[in-house]
């Protein structure tokens, strides 16, 4: 979620670092050993990664030096044993017969329809605000069209924050179906949005966090891309079933609807959809979590992955408090989780994608609906290639490229709008400017943050690092749907914009300096990098 692109000499992989020595070492063994690779990571940390713990920082480093006393890989051992799926790399797979990611895809995809509802409800009050203004009463108040588009948001804030009591409790398949509940009544009554939020809240939480923990670690980027490409499939069923809306003013309704049936297919399809690994491993249900590991990434790989995951849920049966994420390693995972968030709404994606069709028509194009349709498209293509590149290329190029290419789109429509160039050329350089800042978003703005987030998480506080995060997120996406119009309206487009590009400046060069890169390496190895004192060392 190819052909090459003009950010391909951003997306350029960095040297391969060693692999890391296989967990299950005796404790005096893997401490020997944690000791040379923290010395040589201190030594080779660049200070950009003092914010990580040696351990995490050192795989950017370069290779341990506890690799000195193992043989040299051979050529394609890090492929064979990434086909294995749980504890191989993230690499470019096996070749064309590699479909060790075709038993895991159907539950994936199934949770990811929750992704395509957040899609749809945004592209939902894209095209039709207008009518929905006129009809209740508020047509021409740039503030209330802004509040009707942001007004589920409220209830998606507090469905993240609840989101990590109901998994805890429910485990994810359950809570995707009781979720969906909401999703669907809301649906119905279609002039009643926060149970909708409510239910989004949750699932946009709920949806990235399963499709980790459930995935393969060769194919968890890839599959994480899902999340994305259920927003971007979203986002155009609701355009193009809003195209009649332009000679319909009544039609906005039936969109609303129209929104049941993802929720019906979504509590039928999770019945068969398998549960959690990591959370029937965390609640000490090992056989039915061993039995989910040979269903879905072979029984080769039962036994391995099972120790891996005891070995960071060991002893480790409470619930996590919202005051662990004060305390280190959790509270740079939710400073970085957060952040993330923060920085991508205010580099103006959802003022994008919720007023295209406005922001078009003031460019000069007449459709406003088609205008955003093409932009549903565009926002698909890109996830489709991140979908591609993401265990090749890794998550953090992906991100920086991302931004500097969005940066470099909005600053070319800013160009267009602000000098004086012949209309055709100024209409010309807005459409490209705004279709390539959407491509590039789905390149990685879109689709890391999400992914990454999880991944950096340790099993015990990852519901409420993703709750923190996306918390952030419906609250700077809540602003920026309610005051765009607003800026637009006392700044211009242009100048808004420009902020826009500014903010995605800064987010690449925070993601060079902050970001460490977790492809190929599975959830528990990142959690135990990440810790302050790995399991088998002395506090």
């Amino acid at each position: 979620m190819m052909p090459p692109t003009p950010l391909a000499a951003l997306l350029v992989l960095p040297a391969t670092p060693a692999p890391r020595p296989r967990l299950g070492l005796a404790p005096s063994s893997r401490h020997a050993r944690g000791t040379v690779v923290r010395a040589a990571a201190l030594r080779a940390l660049p200070r950009r990664l003092e914010f990580w713990h040696p351990r995490l920082a050192a795989v950017e480093s370069g290779p341990p030096s506890s690799q000195s006393s193992a043989p040299p890989p051979q050529t394609g051992v890090e492929s064979q044993d990434a086909t294995s799926g749980f504890g191989g790399g993230g690499g470019d797979g096996g070749g064309d017969t590699d479909l060790g990611w075709v038993r895991v895809f159907p539950h994936v995809l199934t949770a990811s329809m929750a992704n395509f509802l957040f899609g749809y409800h945004i592209g939902v009050m894209n095209g039709p605000i207008e009518d929905i203004a006129r009809e209740l009463g508020f047509q021409g108040n740039p503030f209330l069209q802004g509040l009707v588009v942001s007004i589920f948001i409220v209830g998606a804030f507090f469905g993240s924050l609840g989101s990590s009591a109901l998994v805890d409790y429910l485990g994810c398949k359950r809570t995707l179906q009781i979720d969906s509940i909401p999703l669907i009544l809301g649906a119905f009554i279609s002039n009643i949005v926060v149970p909708v939020g409510i239910g989004i809240g949750v699932n946009t939480v709920l949806v990235p966090l399963y499709i980790s923990e459930v995935a393969p670690t060769k194919y968890r980027g890839s599959l994480g891309t899902l999340c994305q490409i259920g927003t971007c499939l979203g986002i155009i069923a609701a355009l193009s079933l809003g195209i009649p809306s332009e000679s319909d003013p009544h039609w906005w309704r039936t969109m609303l609807y129209a929104a049941c049936v993802p929720g019906f297919l979504i509590v039928a399809g999770m019945q068969f959809a398998v549960e959690s690994p990591r959370w029937l491993a965390k609640v000490g249900r090992l056989d039915d979590a061993r039995k989910v590991v040979e269903d879905i990434w072979g029984a080769s790989e039962a036994e391995k992955a099972i120790e891996e995951m005891k070995s960071v849920v060991v002893n480790d049966d409470s619930q996590a408090s919202w005051s662990e994420l004060l305390s280190e390693p959790h509270n740079r995972v939710a400073l970085i989780g957060g952040s993330l968030f923060f920085l991508q709404q205010f580099a103006g994606i959802n003022g994008v994608l919720y007023f295209s069709s406005l922001t078009f028509r003031d460019v000069g194009i007449a459709s406003g609906i088609l205008a955003s349709l093409y932009v549903g498209i565009t926002n698909f293509g890109g996830a489709l290639v991140a979908s591609n590149l993401m265990d090749k290329q890794g998550r953090k190029n992906l991100l920086i490229g991302s931004y500097l290419g969005m940066a470099f789109a909005m600053f070319l429509i800013v160009f267009s709008i602000s000098f004086p160039l012949d209309e055709d050329v100024g209409h010309t350089l807005s459409i490209t400017g705004t279709l390539l800042y959407i491509f590039t978003f789905a390149l990685g703005a879109g689709p890391v943050t999400g992914i990454i987030i999880p991944e950096l998480s340790s099993a015990r506080t990852r519901l409420k690092v993703m709750g923190f995060s996306f918390t952030v997120h419906w609250v700077c996406n809540f602003l920026v749907g309610l005051y765009f119009l607003e800026l637009v309206k006392l700044f211009g487009v242009g100048a808004v914009y420009a902020g826009f590009g500014g903010v995605s400046l800064l987010t690449a060069l925070f993601a060079y300096n902050f970001i460490v890169e977790t492809k190929g390496r599975s959830l528990e190895e990142i959690e135990m990098s990440l810790s302050p004192c790995a399991p088998g060392e002395p506090k």
